[in-house]
């Protein structure tokens, strides 16, 4: 049922709940926390919804967010997604879904009963356009009529998230880290952002054009092509990817180890690395599962027809780890662009180079890309080989890189004299216009 806008003017000064939503392409992390607040915040008070609405071929309902949740068929769903290319394009699509999880009787019970009562810290993309911000500003307020609200770079909430590095010290709730580059490695793209007290030096922001979506994809084809074809089972084609694939610590020589050659190649497959991938057929068996690979028994299976029906699966080899080198190597697929290692020294080098060691000691790697296994040692290790020895490289991956700009978020939202600092009211919205919020945002007013 569609809200009514708010008329009332909200209640002066902050408010004491705020709403944290990292609100990302692919999904939107979200929760609540309360201002001063004596204990951190827990990670179980975030919940990750899908941004999408979908829709299933086969029974021909339409999901919506956390909807998907009671998904019993995710063959051939069909996507509709806000967020396209990392921008926040088609509010009537976010605006159902924002209603469904925090106005109506969603799955996640973050039900916002009173916004006008209500802080709101709302994440964007890096240079995002003017007139998206303005639209932006407009559903918050006018729309929604919540009653505080700071729009930021996700990147930004990352820098108040506790350190990822252990042997830190701990920092007050709401104190950003002093220098750190955020590695956002997210659906649409992949983001370098350096940051000087929690504010990002947009200067030496460099965005990469590879980003989940991009590896989902990529391997999509490859299978496509060489065993199943899945180019419309996007969610399968993503479970793959999470459940299987890893970053190569040397790429080379695990590209000789499953080598196949002809029959005269002396070349032996190293099978420690083959699997089998069983295909979910959303009846019998309702999510794939990997397994060592075994050709002999699937060989028999299909000749004796045991165990039950007939599995459809693909075998993946090198596919498990070319694919994830993309984020390092896009020539890979003829893209005339730095991977990420270049992307990160591409912000460097727009920064004083008295700064560099500063921010190479708190490299932050956050997104969801990044929980495959060898991302963070072979950045690490690749940053390195790169850079003087004098220079000493941290790579960070936080407990939970896909909640890390979320919890950060609800750290800061704990702190009152920090938050009076940052948000906009409705009153200031109406009073004084989208510019000068756009100004606000951006840092270039006073308080």
């Amino acid at each position: 049922m569609p809200r009514q806008k708010q008329s009332k003017p909200p209640a002066a000064g902050l408010a004491t709940k705020t709403l944290i939503l990292d609100n990302g392409a692919h999904t939107i992390k979200a929760g609540y926390s309360l201002l001063n607040a004596t204990s951190p915040p827990s990670l179980d008070n975030c919940h990750v919804i899908p941004n999408t609405i979908a829709r299933s071929q086969r029974d021909k309902r339409t999901y919506v967010g956390s909807e998907l949740d009671e998904c019993q068929d995710f063959g051939e769903l069909a996507f509709k997604r806000p967020v396209e290319k990392g921008f926040l394009v088609n509010w009537e699509s976010e605006k159902a879904i924002w209603e469904h999880e925090f106005f109506n009787a969603g799955n996640t019970g973050l039900q916002c009963e009173a916004p006008e009562e209500t802080n709101l810290i709302l994440t964007e993309a890096l240079s995002a356009p003017i007139a998206l911000q303005r639209h932006c500003d407009e559903m918050v307020f006018e729309e929604f009529g919540f009653g505080n609200y700071w729009r930021a770079v996700a990147p930004s909430l990352s820098a108040y998230g506790a350190s990822p590095f252990k042997g830190d010290a701990e920092r007050p709730m709401g104190t950003p880290m002093e220098c750190a580059i955020v590695v956002d490695v997210g659906y649409s793209h992949t983001t370098t952002t350096p940051l000087f007290q929690g504010k990002p030096l947009h200067s030496a922001c460099r965005r990469l054009e590879i980003g989940g979506k991009t590896l989902t994809n990529q391997l999509k084809d490859l299978v496509s092509m060489r065993q199943f074809e899945l180019r419309k089972e996007d969610w399968m084609a993503n479970q793959i990817k999470e459940d299987v694939c890893f970053v190569s610590q040397n790429f080379e020589q695990d590209l000789e180890r499953v080598w196949k050659g002809g029959s005269k190649d002396p070349r032996v497959v190293d099978h420690s690395i083959v699997v089998d991938y069983v295909l979910p057929d959303y009846e019998s068996i309702k999510r794939g599962f990997a397994r060592p690979h075994d050709p002999s028994f699937n060989a028999r299976k299909r000749q004796l027809g045991i165990g039950g029906p007939r599995e459809d699966l693909v075998v993946l080899a090198n596919e498990r780890f070319t694919v994830p080198e993309l984020v390092f190597t896009p020539s890979d697929i003829g893209m005339q662009s730095e991977g990420l290692v270049g992307t990160i020294l591409q912000s460097l080098e727009a920064l004083p180079k008295g700064l560099w060691q500063a921010f190479l000691a708190n490299v932050v790697v956050v997104g969801g890309t990044s929980r495959l296994p060898g991302f963070v040692e072979r950045l690490e290790a690749d940053l390195r080989t790169k850079l003087p020895e004098e220079y000493a490289v941290r790579v960070g991956l936080p407990e939970d890189p896909v909640k890390h700009a979320w919890t950060g978020g609800a750290r800061l939202a704990q702190n009152e004299e920090a938050m009076k600092q940052l948000v906009v009211s409705k009153q200031e919205y109406m009073e004084n216009g989208d510019v000068w919020v756009r100004r606000k945002f951006a840092g270039k007013l006073g308080r």
